[in-house]
């Protein structure tokens, strides 16, 4: 039978001093409450040898404070979240937070029942990709004091903290390199959505096809409908019904990861042939062949501007500063799939 967990009654008892002693001492505040390094340094020795492990979960309710934040997004195996979870773990971890990590799969059922359980688990902050209607919710945490920022997408009319792209300009140059390449029939394939990230994508290709007379050709994906063999089959039947189209814009990583597979088994030679420019940068795209132009976002930017607003809300809980947005510029990094046929080795 397991025994039962140390407290620092316990340790307060065995030591003979006071259990605001023991307490002082285990949270760095020794010097501060003017205890003596004699006393102070007893606690943290017998405190290593019984192995005590403290409850997070009454130290928070203790002070406040559980050091916890979440970053919660669609996909956390997804290159482009997984890269920023990276940054966000090191700028937490240097100001003295941990970070919990989850996907909501784009679903407001899973996104409401993880953040009962992390608001049960009193964590600190989110940041938080939302699914389409967590509007709601979000806007509930913030009346409980619990500061949240969202990142990649927003409510439209509802005012938050946001970090994110021009996802209509990012898609206008896409299109402006293309045309100046001598590109001037592209398709353009992403998912049917409502959020305002792929809305803002879809919008910079229709700005862009109507200032250069361009048809437009779109593909919406479902996302329920994002089963990879099913999308194949319907990028095919898309790209054959458009034998003409020279060039293609892809709103995300993921589907042109797919497109480029079907373009491959369509006609290798089509696929050298073809204008190819994807939303997100990836390291796959610049060893395949050819080699991807991708719109790159400023992810390391993103998740230093998406802290320094989490960190600003952390710091006055008691006078919550006015929501702002911060939306960043996009980068083309020019590769081989966007290079004019005449300068292509095929």
């Amino acid at each position: 039978m397991k025994g039962k967990r140390l407290s620092i009654k316990d340790i307060a008892a065995a030591l003979n001093v006071s259990v605001t002693t023991v307490s002082f001492v285990l949270n760095g505040k020794a010097k501060e409450k003017r205890i003596s390094d004699e006393v102070s340094k007893r606690v943290l020795e017998y405190c290593k040898k019984v192995n005590y492990k403290p409850n997070i979960l009454a130290q928070s309710l203790r002070t406040g404070e559980s050091k916890i934040l979440v970053f919660m997004v669609e996909d956390i195996s997804n290159y482009f979240f997984a890269k920023l979870a990276r940054y966000f773990e090191d700028l937490a971890y240097t100001n003295g937070y941990k970070m919990l990590f989850c996907s909501n799969e784009n679903s407001d059922k899973k996104s409401n029942e993880l953040i009962r359980l992390f608001s049960e688990r009193h964590v600190d902050g989110y940041i938080i990709v939302p699914s389409p209607n967590l509007s709601e919710k979000v806007k509930e945490l913030e009346e409980q004091g619990i500061p949240v920022v969202l990142l990649d997408r927003y409510f439209e009319g509802f005012e938050a903290d946001y970090v994110g792209i021009y996802n209509d300009k990012a898609s206008e140059m896409g299109m402006k390199h293309l045309v100046a390449n001598g590109f001037t029939k592209t398709l353009f394939v992403s998912t049917q959505s409502t959020q305002t990230q792929m809305l803002g994508r879809l919008q910079g290709y229709k700005n862009a096809a109507e200032a250069n007379k361009m048809d437009e050709k779109i593909l919406l994906l479902s996302y329920d409908f994002l089963e990879k063999e099913l999308v194949k089959e319907e990028l095919k039947k898309f790209f054959e019904a458009n034998n003409d189209a020279d060039s293609i814009l892809f709103a995300t990583n993921y589907l042109a990861k797919l497109g480029l597979s079907v373009l491959k088994n369509i006609s290798s030679t089509k696929l050298h042939q073809m204008g190819i420019i994807t939303f997100d940068n990836h390291y796959l795209f610049d060893i395949t062949c050819p080699s991807i132009t991708a719109i790159d976002q400023p992810l390391e930017a993103m998740a230093s501007e998406t802290m320094n607003l989490l960190f600003n809300k952390l710091k006055n809980r008691n006078m919550p500063p006015e929501p702002k947005s911060v939306v960043l510029d996009t980068q083309l990094i020019v590769r081989d799939s966007t290079l004019p046929i005449a300068e292509r080795t095929l």
